[in-house]
């Protein structure tokens, strides 16, 4: 993880210092979790992609802000996730309608795009998908990005409390919709 912030730190000062082509390692680097980040919130991958490239652009236009002696892994997602929560309310999507239990039905054709090899990594993402957004987002920082409380906390602006509350809440949120989903499957493909 050092390593990442030493080679951050080297391609910032090639920004700094008028070298814009240096921006493509940032993109290199942090383009699959921005997306991770953005889908969390947004729930579609297409928007998700627009919202990465959005918090890119923005990074880009403001890196001469960026305080140097900071990091830019931390700096970065919370451009994507402020830029995931305005686009989130521009959508207009209301997921706060689920209940706390997701006692609500998958539509039977969900599992017709699973592979053999690619089930779980799908299983796993389409929950994702069907997680409230601020429980998916500190699941995915927690778990994919390797994030500490204190990451989270500064990423998403959620007090340390409430990041130890929604990872409580999104891990049993996540068996529980889990579990609805693979005896969904179960019956669809016994059919």
């Amino acid at each position: 993880m050092a390593n990442n912030q030493d080679q951050d730190l080297v391609y910032l000062k090639k920004l700094k210092g008028g070298d814009d082509s240096a921006f493509r390692y940032f993109i290199k680097t942090y383009q699959d979790m921005a997306f991770t980040i953005a889908v969390s919130i947004v729930k579609d991958d297409f928007i998700a992609e627009e919202v990465a490239q959005d918090a890119f652009l923005k990074a880009y236009k403001n890196i001469q802000l960026f305080n140097i002696q900071s990091a830019f892994k931390t700096w970065f997602y919370a451009i994507v996730v402020n830029e995931s929560l305005l686009r989130f309310k521009k959508l207009k999507k209301d997921f706060l309608s689920f209940s706390d239990t997701y006692d609500y039905d998958v539509p039977d054709n969900s599992f017709e795009d699973f592979s053999c090899e690619n089930d779980d990594i799908e299983l796993i993402n389409s929950t994702l998908k069907l997680m409230l957004p601020n429980e998916s987002l500190v699941l995915r920082l927690y778990y994919l990005e390797e994030g500490s409380i204190k990451d989270i906390h500064t990423i998403t602006g959620f007090s340390v409390p409430n990041v130890k509350v929604l990872l409580h809440r999104a891990r049993k949120n996540m068996l529980n919709i889990l579990q609805k989903q693979k005896k969904i499957k179960l019956l669809h493909n016994g059919k």
